[in-house]
């Protein structure tokens, strides 16, 4: 029996001229993915991308699975593929459809006829077939509006396929059609949630994440690594950058006034970010902050953040409240791991009444104050350790 899995474009279709280098990104991104599983082949044509399994046994349940993470496909189904004769369409849907038929009470048939040469249009289709299934599976009934089982038969070009409930696809466009962005990646669960949206919207990442040892854990450290591999079905290859914050933390501490920690240290993250997503070639940082959910995160508070970078700052999560954050974190399988209960450096040394609504003016004071500062910014920003994490690396909880 052949099987193809076919997948249907969605954002992608509104492209207009573009929309072939969209198409292409998608397949390359498929192919990446489905890579582990063997070597399949790809034809696009009326905003269907056909999937072809190489010769042999090949596991197409575990590649649909795979091409669900894949950002660019709306929906996604197995289809059998069959003769554009109606009487073999009607042999093998008896036969391709037995065991979910069986099983069901009500269906109905859809048809679409991209080919115009075939002998009967869309209507006789649905009709014929119908009979022919309801002969068949006699306890079926037809329900048109919200049948259980719905029967898709696509007449194509060089084929004709049959196939039922196509799953949804994740969205978005195509990993890597968007730009590049930096992904201030902490270990909460907030930030991974933040690279999963920018990449959903084309965006290729690298991630940045700042160590404190020994204030941070090895543990810490691989909690992080564990969130960027679990990333990467989503976002594709992901290097880590692992920044050694000890020193900046430190100076900060002992050199700054206590309800401004904070901030001064989310403004040195930036700048450190900034300098290694500008030798990255990034165009923007990304960041998992979600307004007014921590004192640093005021709309204040904000502005003294991005004044220090010149880069755009992404915040996708910013008008999300915690549990839809949590829904998220829940769905890409990064919650559990966000909650283990290692420190990360956004804890270290926190106020006990941090400042909500600071000037730019007076944390530019207090950085002025701070001998060396700059110098500091610019080691840990050339000293950050590279981890790269690809979509066949395994997941070791």
């Amino acid at each position: 029996m052949k099987e193809f899995i076919l997948i249907k474009n969605g954002e992608i279709v509104l492209k207009g001229l573009n929309k072939g280098r969209f198409e292409d990104a998608l397949i390359k991104n498929a192919r990446r993915r489905l890579e582990p599983l063997g070597r399949f082949t790809f034809r696009k044509a009326q905003s269907t991308i056909y999937v072809i399994p190489p010769e042999g046994e090949v596991d197409l349940d575990e590649a649909v699975a795979r091409l669900q993470t894949v950002f660019g496909i709306a929906r996604l189904c197995r289809a059998r593929v069959v003769e554009k004769d109606f009487e073999d369409i009607k042999a093998k849907a008896v036969e391709y459809l037995a065991k979910r038929l069986r099983a069901a009470r009500t269906f109905k048939v859809e048809a679409k006829r991209s080919d115009k040469s075939f002998p009967m249009n869309s209507p006789q289709i649905c009709r014929e077939l119908g009979g022919v299934l309801l002969s068949h599976f006699p306890h079926l009934r037809v329900d048109v509006e919200n049948p259980e089982v719905t029967v898709m038969v696509e007449i194509r070009e060089f084929a004709a396929f049959i196939h039922v409930d196509q799953l949804p696809g994740a969205g978005g466009i195509p990993v890597g059609t968007g730009g590049k962005g930096a992904l201030l990646l902490s270990g909460g669960i907030d930030s991974p949630v933040a690279g999963y949206m920018m990449a959903k919207r084309g965006l290729e990442l690298i991630a940045v994440h700042f160590a404190s040892p020994p204030y941070t854990s090895d543990r810490a450290r691989h909690k992080v690594e564990l969130l960027a591999r679990k990333l990467t079905p989503y976002c594709g290859r992901i290097p880590l950058f692992v920044v050694p914050f000890t020193q900046i933390q430190e100076a900060i501490r002992d050199q700054c006034p206590e309800d401004f920690f904070t901030l001064v240290m989310r403004r040195c993250m930036m700048r450190i970010a900034e300098a290694i997503a500008l030798k990255e070639g990034c165009g923007g940082l990304i960041t998992g902050e979600s307004l007014g959910q921590v004192a640093s995160q005021t709309l204040m508070a904000l502005a003294c953040t991005d004044q220090v970078t010149r880069l755009p700052i992404l915040r996708p999560a910013i008008g999300l409240d915690k549990e839809e954050i949590v829904q998220i974190a829940r769905k890409i399988d990064t919650f559990d791991t966000s909650i283990l209960p290692y420190e990360d450096c956004c804890t270290v040394f926190t106020p006990r009444h941090p400042k909500t609504k600071p000037k730019v003016a007076d944390l530019e004071t207090i950085e002025g104050r701070m001998p060396g500062l700059a110098e500091m910014l610019d080691q840990a920003a050339r000293e950050a350790e590279l981890v790269i994490f690809r979509q066949s690396d395994p997941v070791e909880e």
